[in-house]
């Protein structure tokens, strides 16, 4: 009961801290939810309103048909024309346009004729993923009219066009291939970790700044009752943070939790567990408010921007670099996330992160009692 009551005096006196400084309790509540919506607009892999050319040499009906078929679609914006192939090489070079479909002369009647034609796509391939994204596009715009073509010339002649086995994909978990709904998960750890580290290494830290951290070490509570009335606070104002983030996610976004509400609550009280660890390592290691944010901005950004999965696929990096990005816990929570936000999956399919994430937090606090117990000894 007494070990109860010093936890709850010290979680008082850093919730009075916190709410005195009203400008960084502000801070923190709002500037995650102003992340979420700045980095859920801006980060995003769809390739749309792409601006293309058209050099159409053959002039004809048939290619003015191709041309409308190919705009129509809701990813290209109405095209430029180009009456010499200067122009279009002159327009890709000051990057006017991301492609241009190259018609040449004779289309219409070589396809009148039974014979074979090609059209040519003139591609930016400076940025490879969206020149792959734009062939993409563009080969099944041509691949449909096509189609539509050989079956409007076959209807002509009476002849019924034999059917083909046809492919129809169904996309689980994301219809729409909304990029945004596979990267919200991501920009919630990510914020939460940033937000975790840097608030409980500087709340430690500051205390030794000042010279209040020896008045408590001398006081009745011990190492971990500071340890945890310190970082209670922060825990309970990340956690709000977590719930306020889904929320912003569905009202701005319209991302809906598939899975367990009290599931993605448990997962998200395990992963700030993680954070506070680290946090609670970086104020070991640090003598300064400013080496403390520099290490906890460097150790919470980086690796969950980079090796978390969030933007780049982990199983398409160096073998190296995909055991590297064990050292982050933001790799194990994308992936709690997405299996109760995307998915909508039981516990059964995240077991094991969740494991890890408790792995994780154990050591780097047996690790950070060490390093304090030697530097007090010292």
């Amino acid at each position: 009961m007494e070990k109860l009551k010093r936890i709850y005096a010290i979680t008082e006196k850093e919730f009075m801290h916190l709410f005195r400084d009203k400008g960084s309790l502000m801070l923190l509540l709002l500037f995650p939810v102003f992340l979420l919506g700045f980095f859920g607009f801006a980060v995003n892999f769809d390739v749309k309103n792409i601006q293309i050319g058209v050099y159409d040499l053959d002039n004809s009906q048939l290619s003015r048909e191709m041309i409308s078929s190919i705009t129509a679609s809701e990813y290209f914006n109405p095209p430029l024309y180009f009456y010499s192939q200067k122009e279009a090489d002159k327009a890709l070079l000051e990057k006017s346009v991301r492609a241009v479909v190259v018609i040449p002369e004779g289309l219409s009647e070589q396809l009148a004729s039974k014979r074979d034609s090609e059209i040519q796509f003139l591609i930016d391939g400076v940025d490879a993923n969206s020149a792959n994204i734009i062939q993409a596009y563009l080969s099944a715009a041509i691949a449909d009219f096509n189609q539509k073509h050989i079956k409007s010339e076959t209807g002509k002649l009476g002849v019924k066009m034999p059917q083909f086995l046809s492919l129809e994909p169904v996309f689980w978990f994301n219809p729409e291939l909304n990029s945004t709904w596979f990267l919200l998960p991501g920009l919630i750890s990510m914020i939460l970790v940033i937000t975790s580290v840097i608030s409980v290494s500087l709340s430690l830290v500051r205390e030794k700044e000042s010279g209040t951290i020896e008045q408590l070490r001398v006081s009745p509570a011990g190492s971990f009752e500071l340890l945890q009335g310190k970082i209670i606070p922060y825990l309970t104002l990340s956690f709000i943070n977590a719930l306020v983030i889904l929320l912003a996610g569905y009202l701005i976004f319209g991302l809906q939790l598939k899975g367990s509400f009290g599931g993605f609550l448990f997962a998200t009280f395990i992963f700030l567990i993680a954070c506070s660890s680290m946090g609670y390592f970086v104020s070991v290691i640090s003598n300064s408010l400013q080496v403390a944010f520099t290490i906890g901005t460097f150790v919470s950004l980086l690796p969950s921007l980079l090796l978390s999965g969030f933007v780049f696929q982990i199983e398409s990096m160096p073998y190296i670099l995909q055991i590297f990005s064990n050292i982050t816990p933001a790799k194990f929570f994308n992936n709690i996330l997405r299996a109760i936000v995307l998915r909508g999956t039981g516990i059964e399919t995240y077991v094991n992160d969740l494991i890890y994430l408790l792995i994780f937090s154990g050591v780097l606090i047996m690790l950070s009692v060490i390093i304090s117990k030697k530097k007090a000894e010292n």
